[in-house]
């Protein structure tokens, strides 16, 4: 005859708190989602100046070249501002990251734009800084890639571990499933 031990009861799983659901994702994985939507991007890009061209008749790539800059500028804000506002681009569901405001609500579409517009110091600044000084296009792209790098290891230093510009436009991203 076999003597039946209780079993010890399992510990309850932890509740996850409001703070616990707006945990930044890793920077290994926000970074894997930029380099995503830059790809992705190449379409829009593509397409778009495709349509500009087409419609302003220019018939070379130097040619209206201010105004397919702002252009691409424009349909740029506007894709983000569309999917940022609904919480997600394709890159984003790819890596189950989320934007949403720095209070986890859905952004508004003020805010997205906001987060457009401050989301540019990723590139100004080196690119800013290659004019007085006439670099080529190897140090162009060197100086961008080390700034990158730069920016986005500065999150490391802000408390819930979000860009910085996030922080400026008041919003964050969530890890989401």
């Amino acid at each position: 005859m076999t003597q039946r031990v209780p079993a010890s009861p399992t510990p309850p799983a932890p509740v996850p708190t409001a703070t616990d659901a707006l945990v930044a994702p890793s920077l290994k994985r926000r970074m894997a989602c930029w380099l995503y939507e830059g790809m992705l991007l190449f379409g829009v890009v593509f397409i778009a100046g495709y349509l500009f061209s087409s419609l302003s008749q220019t018939r070379h790539a130097l040619d209206n070249r201010p105004g397919l800059q702002a252009f691409l500028f424009l349909i740029l804000g506007i894709y983000f501002t569309w999917f940022w506002h609904r919480g997600q681009t394709l890159a984003m569901k790819t890596w189950h990251i989320r934007v949403v405001s720095a209070s986890g609500q859905p952004l508004s579409q003020r805010r997205a734009l906001w987060r457009y517009v401050l989301s540019w110091v990723w590139f100004l600044p080196p690119l800013l800084l290659t004019l007085p000084f006439g670099l080529q296009p190897g140090q162009v792209g060197l100086l961008l890639m080390v700034w990158i790098i730069v920016w986005a290891l500065l999150s490391r230093f802000q408390s819930q571990k979000q860009f910085w510009h996030d922080v400026w436009a008041g919003t964050r991203l969530i890890n989401y499933r």
